[in-house]
């Protein structure tokens, strides 16, 4: 488990449209926030990252640079931007289950045909331009996610107050 004011693990993914998106090339004011999504299958994922692709914009007032990865194929994952709608929000995929597992997601196996073999469960990240870990949220489930509209209170009170990562002790 990573613990705040800790390094996070290298993180390296292929987006959708094209390139890669490395963490450690990210250069954002304040956090990079890393929403880890289960994929393509999940009608709850589709919700969520609705919700933070029409928020972007407001994130990015915030210094926060924003990345949506999946463990889902390029298809997939280009099927989700499409047909979901994703305008602003970048999308990265084919994170490998031991990626996955070096950040501490949970992962899951198909119950469903429409579900791949492994996938990680919801997760997100906020990381220090300096890639160490600020805070995380992590589910075992779809289900009671966090919501956008608090993390960017948070956001505002972390610089604010210059308030510190919590949770390493």
């Amino acid at each position: 488990m990573i613990k705040p004011t800790e390094a996070v693990p290298e993180l390296n993914v292929e987006t959708v449209g094209g390139g890669t998106w490395r963490l450690a090339e990210q250069t954002p004011d304040t956090f990079t926030l890393i929403e880890f999504y289960r994929g393509y299958h999940c009608p709850r994922c589709k919700l969520q990252l609705l919700d933070l692709d029409h928020k972007v914009a407001r994130f990015t007032e915030r210094g926060c640079g924003v990345i949506a990865i999946s463990m889902d194929s390029r298809e997939r994952a280009e099927k989700s931007k499409q047909e979901w709608g994703l305008g602003g929000l970048t999308l990265g995929y084919g994170l490998s289950e031991e990626s996955a597992r070096q950040w501490g997601l949970f992962i899951s196996s198909a119950i469903q045909d429409k579900e791949p073999g492994n996938f990680s469960e919801p997760a997100m990240f906020l990381v220090r331009p300096d890639d160490t870990l600020f805070s995380a949220v992590l589910h075992t489930t779809p289900f009671h996610r966090h919501h956008f509209a608090d993390v960017m209170e948070a956001i505002d009170m972390i610089k604010a107050r210059d308030y510190p990562p919590r949770g390493d002790a």
